[in-house]
């Protein structure tokens, strides 16, 4: 009876997987339409932006603020996809943990920056300059998802994990019902977090002319991060504070429209 009664206490814990479902299955379906939206609206917009850039106008601030969007976007879902096995992984036993977590918290530590030159002159022999924008960004914001997660999976009460072994949830079926619930508000700062590291990033990530041996403004990638970084060096004032006004408007948006209410939703998935 004691046992019953300890599993019935937490049985609410069980009562959001649909939810769950429901808010994630959206998010990712709107995700991707906006993704795809975007690349296709910033590369029809390109030209026209680029031609402009001495002469700001609101298509390019939209072009370039769609393009830098695009980028911080497949980069983040890139990341995502990784960090969930790589948590997985890292909190699997207390032995992978011993040797793992200290590993990866080594490689963390690492400027990203360091490896941007290399990362350049790889992906430029492959002609994939959107390649060395985005990688640079993985390698970056990947952590912040990563070790947030570690911390999620080692908070889930052994109730939870005693239930799933109960209720046979296992492979995916416990990831999925069990495992990213319980670790959603994890998920949700770790997310908040890659995306304030990659805003930070973004600024260099595109201005590729500084790594390129004769390279000049022509193979830097067009967005919101090359419009500041170039309409300084040129001293376009009235552009860089377009610019940054619009990063500003952006940021503000984003941090009140969708991460405070993703972290106001993952309040009910949260352990008491």
């Amino acid at each position: 009876m004691a046992t019953a009664r300890r599993y019935h206490h937490h049985h609410y814990h069980f009562s959001y997987p649909l939810s769950f479902r429901h808010h994630f299955g959206s998010l990712a379906v709107v995700s991707a339409i906006l993704i795809l939206v975007m690349l296709q609206v910033f590369h029809l917009a390109e030209p026209a932006a680029s031609s402009s850039i001495h002469n700001i106008s609101i298509t390019t601030l939209v072009a370039a603020s769609l393009a830098t969007l695009y980028r911080l976007s497949i980069a983040y879902v890139i990341s995502l996809v990784i960090s969930v096995p790589l948590a997985l992984l890292i909190t699997s036993t207390p032995k992978t943990e011993k040797y793992l977590l200290p590993l990866f918290d080594i490689i963390q530590s690492v400027p990203a920056l360091a490896f941007f030159p290399l990362l350049v002159l790889l992906f430029i022999r492959f002609n994939f300059f959107e390649g060395a924008a985005i990688f640079i960004l993985v390698l970056d914001i990947v952590w912040n998802l990563v070790f947030s997660m570690v911390g999620g999976l080692k908070s889930i009460p052994n109730d939870i994990k005693a239930a799933s072994v109960i209720f046979g949830a296992k492979g995916f079926k416990k990831l999925w019902f069990v495992t990213l619930p319980s670790i959603l508000p994890y998920i949700i700062t770790g997310s908040f977090l890659a995306w304030g590291q990659g805003w930070n990033i973004i600024v260099v990530a595109e201005v590729l002319h500084n790594y390129i041996p004769g390279g000049n403004t022509s193979s830097d990638l067009f967005g919101l991060g090359s419009l500041l970084v170039n309409s300084t060096a040129s001293g376009q004032s009235s552009v860089f504070l377009a610019g940054l006004i619009t990063m500003v408007i952006i940021i503000g948006f984003l941090n009140f429209f969708v991460w405070q209410k993703l972290i106001h939703l993952t309040e009910r998935y949260k352990f008491d």
